[in-house]
């Protein structure tokens, strides 16, 4: 009789052309066009190996957090890859029926000016190396760490959040409306 705990779970991560990765312990580094990205995978009962252009992910038991634990560093990994060849981008739509809402980027911080007739501005922070572009009603969030980007964005989102007030009709605020 074959215990669960005997089989190990092993996945393949295929890593694409022009992206170079270099493993040391539990810590990969993954280089290519856009960057160069570093992540520790410090989770006990996992190891990473690297075999010619794969990278295998394996866990020492069949458990359901050491399945899970090998699903997220597959995708952690492909969002590495994904980040140093292509890049992230998110859009957001600032949308006001109120009052003509501003938006500035001033170093690490996005200044939303005159929300909802507000005085003083509303900031959002801007997290790691992710860059803030904004164009007339549009706000391009832009990087290469999806993490830093997505919390960015919902940095931005969150700034202009509406308390006490309807939400059906105050509709005012800067929401996602794309992800690439």
């Amino acid at each position: 009789m074959v215990s669960k705990m005997a089989a190990k779970i092993r996945e393949e991560v295929e890593v694409p052309e022009g992206v170079e990765v270099k493993l040391s312990g539990k810590m990969i580094e993954a280089s290519g066009p856009k960057g160069k990205l570093a992540y520790k995978f410090d989770i006990p009962g996992v190891e990473l190996k690297t075999e010619g252009q794969k990278i295998l992910v394996e866990a020492l038991f069949q458990r359901r957090k050491h399945r899970a634990a090998v699903g997220m560093i597959r995708a952690c990994l492909a969002n590495m890859f994904k980040g140093v060849t292509t890049g992230f981008t998110y859009k957001l739509r600032v949308v006001y029926s109120h009052f003509p809402i501003t938006i500035k980027v001033e170093g690490k911080r996005v200044l939303i000016q005159n929300f909802l007739g507000e005085r003083a501005p509303r900031v959002a922070k801007i997290v790691g190396d992710v860059g803030v572009e904004v164009k007339e009603d549009e706000i391009i969030v832009q990087g290469i760490n999806r993490n830093e980007v997505g919390q960015t964005a919902f940095n931005i989102e969150q700034a202009t959040f509406i308390r006490h007030r309807d939400p059906r009709v105050f509709q005012d605020g800067c929401y996602t409306v794309e992800k690439a």
